[in-house]
């Protein structure tokens, strides 16, 4: 159960850097900070997961590493709200 359970979170790593991969292709194109902020927030998760499993922490909400995926959300909130205010480009 344990192997399983590090292949399903070495898969959801993976997704979480294909994806932030995605998002710099866009930031290329454009040059829109929007989409390098996305592709930095899904880097932060992928490594948050890799760490957390890495890591066997047993509860991972009490751990430092809950700080990596509330950066990641707080960066892609302030993106947001900077892109819907004018001031990101």
């Amino acid at each position: 159960m344990t192997a399983l359970l590090a292949l399903l979170a070495g898969a959801i790593t993976f997704g979480f850097g294909a994806i932030g991969l995605f998002f710099l292709r866009y930031w290329l194109r454009s040059k829109d900070g929007l989409f390098l902020a996305f592709a930095i927030a899904f880097w932060l998760l992928g490594i948050g997961q890799a760490l957390t499993t890495l890591s066997e922490w047993p509860v991972e909400e009490r751990s430092w590493l809950y700080l990596l995926r509330l950066a990641a959300f707080l960066l892609i909130i302030i993106a947001i709200w900077r892109k819907n205010r004018g001031e990101l480009r």
